[in-house]
């Protein structure tokens, strides 16, 4: 299985299927094993992600991994966490700020091509909403994170991690008081940190 994995992710990172992006095409995402057991599905990578050739490596990234209660090194330890955004390379921006959508084109393209070869995903972290609407169907973010215990032992929906998450965990509680918690727990217990 492994050779197979290899094939599509060489085939993944040469991908220019969007050949009009801002910065060009640049596949970016974390996939070394087929034995992994923790998926993070976010959204597309940022500018800094783009610059590096690293996802999450950014405030984003290291608010997530506060959530999930890992370092950096752990996080990007390739044989324990796998990590497929929606769009592979960085979309662009609005004009008034912020990253546009990721690309519709990519998910279709790949997402079940990989996840073929991962049988062994005990846990995905769907990282905000367009990671939840694609897998999930469409639906309200606050209530998918506030009712997450629906969505297990398979899928654990949250926020995006950026600056603006703040504010609406201010609004939402629960989010800190029993998501964070059981995201901790599930997280220790997938990559065995007892």
């Amino acid at each position: 299985m492994i050779d197979s994995l290899n094939r599509l992710l060489k085939e993944v990172r040469a991908c220019h299927i969007c050949r009009d992006l801002p910065l060009g095409p640049k596949p970016i995402l974390q996939v070394a094993s087929s034995k992994v057991r923790l998926l993070i599905t976010g959204q597309a990578p940022g500018t800094r992600a783009h610059e590096t050739g690293i996802t999450f490596n950014d405030p984003s990234g290291d608010r997530l991994r506060e959530w999930m209660g890992i370092n950096r090194s752990l996080f990007y330890n390739d044989q324990l966490i796998s990590i497929i955004p929606m769009g592979f390379c960085y979309p662009g921006s609005y004009e008034r700020g912020g990253d546009l959508p990721p690309r519709k084109e990519c998910a279709p393209q790949w997402r079940a091509k990989l996840l073929k070869l991962l049988p062994d995903i005990e846990l995905t972290l769907l990282v905000g909403s367009y990671a939840q609407n694609y897998v999930l169907g469409k639906g309200s973010l606050t209530e998918r994170v506030k009712n997450f215990r629906d969505y297990l032992p398979n899928f654990l929906p949250l926020p995006h991690p950026s600056w603006r998450t703040r504010i609406w965990a201010k609004k939402n509680p629960f989010f800190e008081t029993e998501v964070l918690p059981e995201l901790k727990k599930r997280v220790c217990d997938i990559l065995q940190l007892k």
